[in-house]
């Protein structure tokens, strides 16, 4: 029985990857199936080779069975809270109609269950709407004509904690009487289009300094009939208390009154204005609520150290910074692409914006590469800026109580005596490039430990043939004198020998010879002198198009690095490779250097070759074709 809601839950997630206001969602998933279906059909993923050959072996995972009852090509979602009074998730899901739903329970029911399933409450029929609540586990399902709700409070019973001034210095144990931190009246979450429930049951947890041991003998508390096989999951090491029974009894009664309140007058199905609605799958996630969420977590170890987590920034500060981010997920036939958009509030929207804005220092593109390299990426910022933000930002995170306004002034007047923007940022002004050329067999020198027949350590060297990236990192200092000062202590100190202009690093040859660079305001490290002062080329030209309009920009080509890096790879391998390299061109990322309503976005994109088919099938095809070469 436990297969069948998992399997519920593993579609839901497959296709995407408690209800609230449309405005008080702390996370909202959206498989948009009516715009994904467009662009490939539902029959044609199910029905695809690779998907029928694993169903064949896996019968109860037949995803096809669902297109029966599901509608596929609508929108599935995945919304929740994770701090409300009663935080929740619920998955909703656009079903054929009711009837399909209830005969598909009673198919996956065993015999006896299904004889009576009725009589023993497992699936009620309340006329608009049904409801069924298996055995063991905490979630319910409910459905009418148009939707099945997966729904779930996930409110638990506080930790018990240890208040130290209880700690006495003279017993090296922990205190036996265990207390419970003030009590916390906990209510129904607020439902969209439909009323607060009313009379819906409160659930108060043990209030403070309980300083009472738990006893072994807990008092009976009545339970419904199949209510105990809600409350513990079938964990039989689940503690028996009385306080958790009757808590785990009033939150099951509780989220059947939140079912009965979504259903009874007409489901309304969720929805967001955060989520992208062009977008294949979109999710949005209120970033205070996360950072609250994930600060409240291990909130109760930082508490038995005495209280230090009070002085810890204020978790609901981080909403400050960032609103949300949303992840929307593409498919197309000659791509796949993500694309991060956070959202930021407007003052720190503005001091990302004037991080974001460098004017790219020319004299760096001298040492880009004439053709195209395997892989690269560069990224430029306004180091400066950043550097004279670093106080303001910092005083807006340590807005605790615990700081009064002096202490954070003193703070943000060390950082901003500490730190010389003007001469810092010249250290490193914010152009940085990374080139990945080529792979080259070349001699080594590596050391090798072990012991002698004293049991003494003993180090060898030795000279080994391998293989190694050919690269370059390349970056800006216009600094007047301490990049050539800090070169001179390198060759005092014997960490450097200079040749010319070029500065060979002394150490380790894991990765050939490595050299530093210094001309002017330029600095490059790297194992190949080749690829250096290479002039104007076609890459050069095209790559100062794309960070006119970005702040990052990378490409790693496929065909070429499976080329390059192949050459030493097995068999099978190279061949694996080689279909991938024969199926995608290339991984590109790119960041632009302006904001859209305070928004910043990231893309991450797989190319394909091809454009004939959608990217799904691609991948399904690739997958199905090296499977089969095994």
């Amino acid at each position: 029985m436990k297969q069948f809601y998992t399997l519920f839950l593993l579609l839901a997630f497959f296709l995407s990857f408690g209800q609230a206001s449309p405005n008080k969602y702390d996370y909202f998933v959206q498989f948009n199936g009516s715009q994904l279906s467009k662009k490939v059909g539902i029959d044609a993923v199910l029905n695809h080779p690779i998907i029928t050959k694993y169903i064949s072996k896996k019968p109860d995972f037949d995803l096809r069975k669902y297109n029966s009852i599901i509608k596929l090509d609508q929108k599935i979602t995945i919304s929740g809270n994770f701090l409300d009074s009663v935080p929740y998730y619920q998955v909703t899901i656009p079903i054929k109609n009711k009837e399909a739903v209830r005969q598909y329970l009673v198919e996956k029911l065993g015999a006896k269950e299904k004889a009576d399933s009725i009589e023993t409450g497992l699936i009620k029929d309340f006329g608009k709407y049904a409801v069924f609540t298996p055995k063991d586990v905490k979630k319910t399902f409910a459905w009418n004509d148009g939707y099945l709700v997966v729904f779930e409070l996930t409110k638990r019973l506080p930790h018990k904690s240890y208040d130290l001034a209880d700690y006495s210095v003279d017993n090296d144990t922990l205190p036996v009487e265990s207390t419970y931190e003030e009590a916390v009246v906990v209510e129904a979450p607020q439902v969209y289009g439909v009323p607060e429930v009313p009379n819906s049951p409160k659930i108060t947890e043990p209030s403070a300094k309980h300083n009472e041991p738990i006893m072994a003998d807990v008092p009976a508390v009545p339970i419904d009939a199949g209510e105990e096989d809600y409350l513990y999951d079938g964990n039989p090491f689940a503690e028996h208390t009385a306080e958790q029974i009757e808590f785990d009894r009033k939150l099951a009664q509780q989220q059947s009154e939140i079912i009965k309140s979504l259903f009874e007058n007409g489901f309304t199905a969720p929805n967001s204005a955060k989520i992208n609605e062009q977008a294949d799958i979109s999710i949005w996630v209120d970033y205070g609520g996360a950072i609250s969420s994930l600060y409240s977590m291990y909130n109760y170890p930082f508490s038995i150290f005495g209280g230090y987590n009070k002085f810890l920034p204020m978790q609901k500060n981080f909403g400050n910074f960032v609103k949300g981010i949303n992840l929307d997920f593409y498919f197309d036939n000659d791509n796949a692409r993500i694309e991060e958009v956070v959202e930021y509030s407007k003052e720190i929207a503005d001091v990302v914006s004037k991080i974001g804005n460098r004017k790219i220092n020319k004299n760096i593109f001298n040492y880009f590469p004439s053709e195209k390299p395997l892989g690269y990426m560069s990224y430029h910022i306004n180091t400066k800026a950043a550097l004279e933000n670093i106080p303001s930002l910092m005083s807006e995170m340590f807005q605790n109580p615990s700081f009064g306004k002096e202490d954070v002034t003193v703070i943000t007047d060390l950082i901003s005596t500490i730190v010389d923007e003007e001469a810092t940022a010249k250290l490193f002004d914010g152009d940085l490039s990374a080139f990945l050329y080529d792979v080259k067999d070349v001699e080594v020198m590596t050391k090798k430990y072990g012991y002698d027949e004293n049991y003494e350590e003993k180090v060898t060297e030795e000279k080994v043939k391998k293989s190694i990236p050919l690269f370059s990192v390349i970056f800006t200092s216009t600094h007047p004198t301490f990049g050539d000062k800090l070169l001179q202590l390198g060759v005092r100190k014997k960490v450097l020998v200079q040749n010319g202009n070029y500065y060979q690093i002394i150490g380790p040859k894991e990765y050939g010879d490595l050299f530093i660079l210094k001309e002017k305001d330029v600095v490059v490290v790297s194992n190949t002198k080749d690829y250096f002062k290479s002039g104007n080329g076609s890459f050069v030209s095209e790559t100062k198009k794309d960070l006119s309009k970005n702040s990052l920009y990378g490409k790693l080509s496929i065909a070429q690095t499976v080329k390059a890096f192949g050459q030493n790879a097995k068999e099978e391998d190279l061949k694996r490779f080689n279909r991938i390299s024969t199926q995608f061109s290339d991984i590109a990322m790119e960041a632009p250097k302006k904001l859209i309503d305070n928004k910043f976005k990231f893309v991450l994109k797989l190319n394909s070759l091809k454009s004939d088919k959608n990217i799904i099938l691609q991948t399904l095809d690739l997958a199905d074709e090296m499977m089969n070469s095994k």
